[in-house]
């Protein structure tokens, strides 16, 4: 991959190798051929995740426009358990990334035990909300007596079984960390490819299997995620990856669990900044009624299908970052972060193009009422006006979180989401009366204000000198 062009025969020889996980070695070598053997099942891993996502409310929308605004809702506040889980995932990352460019294969394994039980504490929290309190959770979050009544089982059941969310998240993190990002890929595969045969099965009965409805949704997730879960743990356990666990090893290490939480408390604020913006503006949009909400939560949908590959180059950053540092080679680490964003701005570019000029047919393939495809289009149309700076916005905060310095991200995420975009959508959604058009507006305008806020500091250099 030195030369500047490649074969087909080339390229399918070095998807092969990356998506096998044989080449784990990124702290030498070619930049490009890491970013590259990094990012493959990286992409392939969050591509899984957001085709499950796109069949899921293909699957939900036959049912009802109350279920799609159900799902709508319930992943804002689900968002939440996200954000602990994203949290604790970005230090999981960054410290075993930097114990595998130290060398420290011990250390890592340690981390991740300390990451795990972690993560089962605090979904054991949750769980109990989300069993005791589901009506209560939608009531909150401004729905209707009757969405409530079809709804409420599907947000009971995902924020009951939230454990498998917590545990996906965590042990897929660790697995990137020490560069197996083969395996976390497999593992999402599992995950999803049971999600999708699960789905119709529980949403609208087959053979013993009652009809759920869109609780249905909910309990195909959960078992998914949930046998998933179980494949990472046997990996885990019987060697598979680099990471190596053993029952010894199934201790409270109170020296690296706090070091954790040092790290993980910044990724836990920016995402629980991040996420409850996104939880305020779901709450405004709720007020334009369940057709605009329901074209709202499809085009989001949609947008995370797209997304998500730019997420995976993006997570590759930052464990070129994490190894990088940790092998002392700090404008290695750099160079990795400008070539990624480089070629997540390409991908983005184009994507941005096929929703300008596609959008209505694709909010169709799901919805075809009127003011669901009105709103779900418009929604696409001004989300992609700002895609060049989503890719370098995601490649550099994920590389601040890459170095273990998640405290730049928080601050980034504070000023761009609570001091200015939900301001921003309030004002000109209710206050001035221009309607959903506002909300949409001031998720574009923040995401390129975090853009040019998070290069400039990038450009500083102080990341290379946090110390995890």
């Amino acid at each position: 991959m030195q030369s500047n062009k490649i074969t087909l025969k080339q390229f399918l020889k070095y998807f092969k190798i990356a998506v096998t996980g044989k080449e784990q070695e990124f702290t030498s070598g070619s930049i490009r051929r890491a970013v590259f053997m990094l990012s493959i099942p990286m992409i392939l891993e969050m591509l899984m995740e957001s085709i499950f996502a796109l069949v899921d409310i293909m699957y939900v929308s036959k049912v009802s426009v109350n279920a799609v605004a159900t799902i709508g809702l319930t992943e804002s506040v689900i968002t939440l358990v996200y954000a602990v889980a994203i949290g604790l995932s970005m230090a999981a990352t960054a410290v075993v990334a930097r114990r595998v460019g130290e060398k420290d294969i011990k250390g890592a394994s340690q981390a991740a035990v300390q990451v795990i039980i972690l993560g089962i504490a605090v979904s054991i929290l949750i769980s109990g909300i989300g069993i005791l309190y589901p009506k209560e959770i939608l009531q909150l979050m401004g729905a209707e007596p009757d969405l409530i009544a079809e709804g409420y089982g599907y947000t009971q059941v995902l924020l009951g079984g939230n454990i498998t969310i917590m545990l996906l998240f965590l042990i897929n993190a660790i697995f990137r960390g020490a560069g197996n990002a083969s395996v976390a890929m497999w593992t999402l595969i599992l995950s999803n490819g049971l999600n999708i045969i699960l789905d119709p099965m529980f949403i609208f009965g087959f053979g013993p299997i009652p009809a759920f409805g869109v609780e249905g949704a909910a309990i195909a997730t959960t078992i998914g995620r949930g046998t998933a879960v179980l494949f990472q743990l046997v990996i885990l356990f019987y060697g598979y990856s680099k990471i190596k666990i053993g029952i010894k090893d199934l201790v409270v290490r109170i020296g690296v669990m706090f070091n954790l939480i040092k790290v993980s408390l910044g990724g836990i604020g920016q995402f629980l900044i991040g996420t409850s913006s996104w939880v305020f503006l779901m709450r405004i949009m709720s007020e334009f009624g369940s057709e605009v909400l329901a074209g709202y939560t499809i085009a989001i949908r949609v947008m995370m299908f797209t997304l998500m590959p730019a997420w995976g180059m993006s997570n590759a950053a930052a464990t070129l970052v994490g190894q990088n540092l940790g092998a002392q080679k700090p404008d290695r680490a750099e160079q990795s972060v400008w070539k990624t964003g480089r070629y997540t701005a390409y991908f983005m570019g184009l994507v941005s193009l096929i929703y300008l000029v596609f959008a209505t047919h694709i909010i169709e393939l799901f919805n075809t009422q009127p003011d669901v495809v009105k709103y779900g289009s418009l929604c696409l149309r001004v989300l992609a006006a700002g895609y060049i700076f989503y890719a370098y916005g995601m490649v550099v905060i994920q590389s601040f979180n890459g170095a273990g310095d998640t405290k730049t991200p928080t601050y980034i995420n504070f000023v761009c989401f609570w001091l200015f975009q939900l301001p921003f959508a309030y004002l000109t959604a209710i206050t001035l009366d221009f309607g959903p058009i506002g909300v949409f507006a001031s998720i574009t305008a923040a995401e390129v204000l975090i853009a040019v806020i998070g290069i400039i500091w990038f450009k500083k250099g102080k990341w290379k000198l946090v110390k995890v």
